[in-house]
This record gives structure tokens, sequence and C-alpha cells, in this order.
């Protein structure tokens, strides 16, 4: 059976379902990596987020960040030179305005800072700072001086993890907090997808630094077998056959047809390159299969309600539209051509490209796939059932292998339970974290490894309906539909009681988190309990001085 990868990896917030591509060793095995959206003339210019294309103004800066938090070697005290993005424009220094920080995903800080309208919009609102950190690794953010001077092999590579960067981001939050005299301005932190799982698992290791944190589709529990394998699959393909069942039909015959073409004598590769306008001859009938499931798995996590350019210009409700083109393709077409018909719409909406390429990298997010073979290894499977994929089994020891055959290094797949809890999340975020929002759609295949439920009074879900990947997140828009427009008004109270509790507990001088009240509730309970003792044991005392002061008396009187 054909095996998928892991899980596809989105950038600022989309993780996103990359199927493999020859030559990487993950391929095949399955991973998390950021989507490959190609670069022809309709997109090309878009990628990068730059700050020519910008909706929003920020300043960039750079921080000397620190090589490795955890070890004292003569290495370890290295620096290099770490992105953030700063906007002040509406923050109430003076009144103490919070700081709203977004944990940097796998890619260009930029390109995620210029996709998260949510953050921006209300930013006037609560007069607060905004920064945007870049994630060590990606972008401009490289140690060792350069992308081939980090990436060059394991022992580079070896600084490369979620640990490494929540530390950059505490040490730079402190920092900046210090360097801006902004010492009583709480932070809050946010992020989607990857940058949800780093901003949860902020909240849990620094509550000292982030009374709070938004976490939009952060799929924490997509590791080991605490979900369903096939979950991310099963809601991909329900979000095509919603739209209609026969376009569901059509994708789950096309890839035995792709084997079929791809096999014949007669340069079968030669016209699977011809049906699908690809700038080259395909390598595999794999190499098509991947390019077209990554399509498919990008359209579910962005089937927004409204146009957007997120990954690639789109209608709204860019599935529907995919759907649309399949369905109505004109009569005699084949099966494959209505499968072109589909992909154009995500490939092409724009109508500007003339041919599509596969194994583009605009994003710069490179070292997801060190990543997904170090501590980000989120298993996938396919059940033919339920998906309209092929069915695939998720193998951890040929995943294993061919880690260790690319980079050198071999997976810890349990480490991220080990290290931030998770196969009983309802115990572990119960008593060990406060203060997080949880936010997922129904429409969104990362859903299946998210937080659905609340979990205590301090930890929420939000679930939005017919929300896709991070939609919350995105900027605000007239026709945004009723149950998005709840959930930001949701995560905006959540945020204004954090931001006033810690305000109120400044003021006061100290920081009353959950778990310290309750220490120094416990705590003022055993003092008094022992003043009442010495008390108790004083007013024996004086009982019995006083007794024995009455029968000398007595004895006295009575000439004893």
């Amino acid at each position: 059976m054909e095996l998928l990868p892991t899980a596809p990896c989105v950038l600022a917030f989309l993780l996103i379902l990359a199927l493999c591509t020859q030559g990487d060793a993950t391929q095949g095995i399955g991973h998390l990596r950021i989507p490959r959206v190609r670069r022809d003339a309709s997109l090309g210019s878009q990628l990068t987020g730059s700050q020519s294309n910008a909706p929003y103004s920020y300043r960039t800066e750079y921080y000397s960040q620190t090589l490795d938090h955890f070890a004292f070697t003569p290495e370890a005290t290295s620096t290099f030179q770490q992105r953030y993005l700063i906007n002040d424009e509406h923050w109430l220094k003076e009144g103490h305005g919070p700081i709203f920080v977004y944990m940097g995903n796998e890619g260009y800080i930029d390109w995620f800072a210029n996709n998260t309208g949510f953050l921006w919009d209300i930013a006037p609102e609560f007069g607060a700072l905004l920064v945007f950190p870049e994630h060590r690794y990606y972008g401009e953010s490289m140690p060792f001086g350069s992308q081939e001077a980090a990436y060059r092999n394991a022992s580079t590579l070896g600084y490369l993890s979620s640990e490494q960067a929540l530390a950059d981001y505490a040490t730079l939050i402190v920092d900046l907090k210090r360097n801006l005299s902004a010492g009583n301005s709480s932070v809050v932190v946010f992020g989607g997808s990857y940058g949800g799982m780093l901003a949860a698992w902020f909240r849990i290791k620094y509550p000292h630094i982030a009374c709070g944190a938004v976490a939009s589709s952060a799929p924490i529990l997509e590791f080991d077998d605490v979900v369903p394998l096939d979950s991310f699959y099963h809601i991909v393909s329900e979000d095509f056959k919603r739209e209609s069942v026969s376009c569901f039909e059509t994708i789950k015959a096309s890839w035995d047809v792709i084997d079929q073409v791809a096999a014949s004598p007669a340069n079968g590769l030669l016209k699977l390159g011809e049906v699908f306008r690809l700038c080259r001859t395909p390598e595999s009938a794999e190499e098509v299969k991947d390019w077209l499931s990554e399509a498919y798995a990008n359209l579910a996590m962005v089937d927004y309600p409204s146009p957007a350019a997120f990954l690639a210009p789109l209608p709204a409700w860019p599935i529907r539209e995919v759907c649309r083109q399949m369905d109505g393709a004109p009569a005699g077409s084949s099966l494959l051509e209505r499968i072109y018909a589909g992909a154009n719409v995500y490939f092409n909406y724009s109508g500007d490209a003339t041919c599509f390429e596969i194994g583009a990298d605009p994003h710069g997010e490179n070292g997801w796939n060190y990543q997904a073979c170090t501590e980000m290894v989120m298993p996938m499977s396919s059940n033919a059932s339920n998906s309209m994929f092929e069915a695939s089994e998720w193998d951890l020891p040929a995943f294993v292998k061919s880690c260790q055959d690319q980079f050198g290094v071999t997976p810890r797949p349990n480490w991220v339970l080990t290290e931030y809890g998770g196969r009983d999340v309802q115990t572990v975020l119960r008593y060990s974290a406060s203060n997080i929002v949880f936010s997922n759609g129904d429409l969104d295949p990362w859903s299946g490894g998210g937080v659905l439920e609340d979990i205590s009074s301090t930890i929420h879900a939000v679930k939005i309906k017919d929300g896709a990947h991070h939609l919350d997140f995105r900027a605000a828009l007239p026709d945004d539909p009723p149950s998005l427009i709840a959930a930001r008004k949701t995560e905006k109270a959540y945020i204004a009681k954090w931001v006033s509790q810690r305000r109120e507990s400044s003021r006061s001088g100290v920081f009353f988190g959950p778990r310290l009240a309750i220490f120094l509730a416990g705590s003022a309970a055993i003092l008094f309990g022992a003043i009442g003792m010495l008390l108790g044991a004083l007013g024996a005392r004086e009982y019995v001085k006083r007794e024995q002061s009455s029968r000398a008396g007595y004895r006295s009187l009575q000439g004893v």
C-alpha cells in the first residue's frame, strides 16, 4: 500500500499535507510540510510576503539570539540574528497597553504577519503592541550565518526544535519588555497551525511571561495514536463530498487511472504531463498523485467563505468551485481532463499560468522535513472506506529509516507527548495550564487533532461551524458568517479578561495565577491553623498559671 506523509504542514498557520516528492527521505512515508504553491507568473511576486506587497506596516528589527538555550558548551553561547517585526502604532505604552506576540511558524515571518489580520484588527481596541518573531532556521533567521551553513548537516540542524524556538521567544520578549520599559505590560501569545501549537506550549512552559494564549487550528494531539490516524484525510474527503458526491467519486477513481496512463509503454508519463499542463515530464505516477493530493488537502484547509490569496488566489468556497468545474466539464471529457479542470482552480485561478512546476519552495520552510524527522512526528493513514484518497498505512520503521538516510537522525515519535503532554489531555491541561483558547473549524482537516471541548474553567474550546484552517485569524470582512463573528467575539472577551486580571495583579504587586492563588490560600490556612494552635497553647499555659495561683491563695487563707 502507498504510504502517506505524517501530515501536511502549513505556513503561518497552515500545516499542510504535502504528500511526497522524489528525493525527499520523508516522501512516501509522511511528514508535515509547508504547502508547495507554485512559482508561476501569477503568483511569483506574492509568495514571500514582501513589504512592498504588505497590507500592513511594521518595522523590521533583529535580535542577537542564543544558539543553544539548554547547554553551557562554548558553542552554545554563539548567537545569530533573529528577525522580528514590530508595530507600535496603537500601543498605549503609558497606560501599560498589552503586547500581542505571534509565535512564528515554519516560514517567512512577514508572510505570516500579512496573513494574520485578526491581530491587526484588535490592536487598536486593546491599545496593543504587535510583535512577530521569526522561527529559527526559517526565513532570514538562520544560525551560522546562512541557510546553506545552517542546513549543512545533522550537527548544524541539531539546534532546530520547538523547545529552542520557544526559548527564543521567551528571551526576546523578556529583553524587549526591559528595553521598552514595559514591565507592567501583559503579554498574550497567538499562533495558527504549528504556530498555534507553539502558542499553547508557550503558555504551558512560560506562564510567568505570557498571561494567555490563543491557539488557532493547533493539532497538539496529532501525535502517536492519541487520535485516529485517518482523521485528516477523512475530513478532507468529507469536505469534498459535502459539495458533490460525484466530485468525490471522480477523485477517488482517478488514482488508478493515473497509474494506468503512466504505465503505458507509449510515453505514458509524457501524456500525464500534457494532460495536467506540467512544465516538465513527471518522473513517476506517484509524483503526479502527490501533487494532486497536496492540492486537495490545501483546498480543504483554505475552504474560506470569502475570496483569499493565502496559498494562491482562490474564490470563496474554493472546493465548491473545484467540484463545479469537474462536474461541469464538457461532454466527452475524460476522467483525467475532469481532474485537471478542478485542479486548475487551485493552481491557476488567475488564468495567468501557462504550465505548472512541481517542487517549488517559495516560503523558506525547508527545515520542516528535519523537524518531522526528529520530534514533530505526526503519523497519518488513509482508509479507503471513508476517504477519496488511496488506502495507506503508517509505517514507522520505514519512516525511521528514511530519516536516518536523509539526515542521519532517528525520530523520537513520543517526545512531544513527553515534553508537553497530550496523551491524557484532559488531565494535563486541567492541572498544568490555564488561560488558553483553542479554536477549530469543522472543515479544517487538522481539527481532528485539536482540542474540541472545554477542559476547565480557564481552558476553552471555540468551534467554528463551516470554518477552515485558522479562519478566525484572518482579517474581518463584511460578509463573515455569524459563527466566525461569534468566535472572534469570544476570543476577544477572554483576551480582555486575561489582560485585566494581569493589570490588576500588577497594581497589587503580585501576579495571582491560579496555582499561586491555591498555594497562597493553602499556606494561609496552614498559617492560621498554626497561629490558632499557638494561641491555644498560650491560653492553656495562662489557665494553668491562674489555677496554680488560685490554689496557692486558697492554701494561704487556710493557713496551710
